[in-house]
């Protein structure tokens, strides 16, 4: 799953354009820095363009000292990552997360992260896989990423009419899943800001732009290995979604949300100690155990025993 192609989108505020753009040379090196109107670009060594764009649905805000102030709309930051892939990548996108984090740069309670996977690989089944795994997985996942109120209009939850629908049809082509996708929202549309988009799973970019199935459930975070406990979730659910022969939509009546995660997470390849910090991140706000699926066992308890 670690060879397939991603960009990510990185909302947030504290510093400008200019000033993040500066912050991205320090870390990827001898690079060129280039100013279109309001968005900055920064051009590594490897060709690759990262940009620092304007977003007007991020709150401008900056920190003096324990306030947090209205800022200009210099203020309203989006990072737009190149193609990248998780080894050779990974790295540098962590060291960027915390040095725009140390220049000052925080995420503002409406703000996003966006995870863009390639659509190449993907065929009627597996985007029909995709979207029964997130609606099997839809309570589970915003309980764990604790989706703020502030974005739910951005990333709303799969439609149950959609859901249903391609339950019902077992389309076969793109042409049929698109139909169904946009049959709520008054048909097709080549529009990039179309309503259809504001879900977690966003088939928007996939059917039109840049073919691209698109995550946006996630918070925005500087904090480096959140972000890459996003960045490993996403990719899992896709290659779940590529290599699942069939999947169901049924939602699993979970007695333990933190078990349940745990061993979701586990079977999608958040295995061995590399991505323990990960499975943390991801767990960290369930209830439950996520050793024992009923509890701890009673011996255990009179024990005091706390696996």
């Amino acid at each position: 799953m670690f060879k397939q192609k991603f960009g990510i989108e990185v909302e947030f505020t504290g510093i400008t354009r200019s000033e993040a753009a500066e912050v991205a040379r320090t870390v990827l090196g001898e690079v060129a820095i280039m100013q279109d109107g309001e968005n900055h670009t920064v051009i590594a060594r490897d060709g690759r363009v990262w940009s620092f764009v304007y977003d007007s649905s991020v709150s401008p805000l900056i920190k003096r000292g324990r306030r947090i102030e209205s800022a200009s709309n210099d203020y309203r930051v989006e990072l737009v990552s190149p193609i990248l892939t998780y080894r050779e990548d990974i790295d540098i996108v962590q060291a960027l997360i915390r040095k725009l984090r140390k220049a000052g740069g925080f995420a503002p309670d409406n703000a996003g992260i966006h995870i863009h996977l390639d659509g190449e690989p993907h065929t009627p089944k597996s985007i029909c896989n995709f979207v029964k795994i997130m609606a099997s997985k839809n309570d589970l996942l915003y309980k764990a990423l604790q989706i703020k109120p502030e974005r739910m209009n951005y990333c709303k939850k799969l439609d149950e009419r959609l859901v249903t629908a391609i339950n019902r049809a077992h389309p076969k082509t793109f042409k049929r899943i698109s139909d169904i996708w946009y049959r709520e929202y008054g048909g097709f549309s080549s529009g990039r800001y179309h309503s259809s988009r504001y879900h977690f799973l966003n088939l928007h970019g996939f059917f039109t732009r840049h073919h691209t199935v698109e995550l946006r459930g996630f918070n925005s975070e500087l904090h480096a290995g959140k972000v890459r406990s996003y960045i490993v979730l996403a990719l899992a659910l896709n290659h779940q979604a590529l290599t699942l022969y069939g999947t169901s939509s049924r939602k699993v009546q979970a007695e333990n949300d933190k078990f349940a995660m745990r061993t979701y997470l586990n079977r999608i390849g958040f295995i061995g100690d590399e991505f323990k910090s990960c499975r943390d991140h991801l767990c960290k706000h369930l209830d439950g155990n996520g050793a024992w699926r009923f509890g701890l066992p009673e011996h255990s308890q009179n024990r005091g025993d706390n696996p």
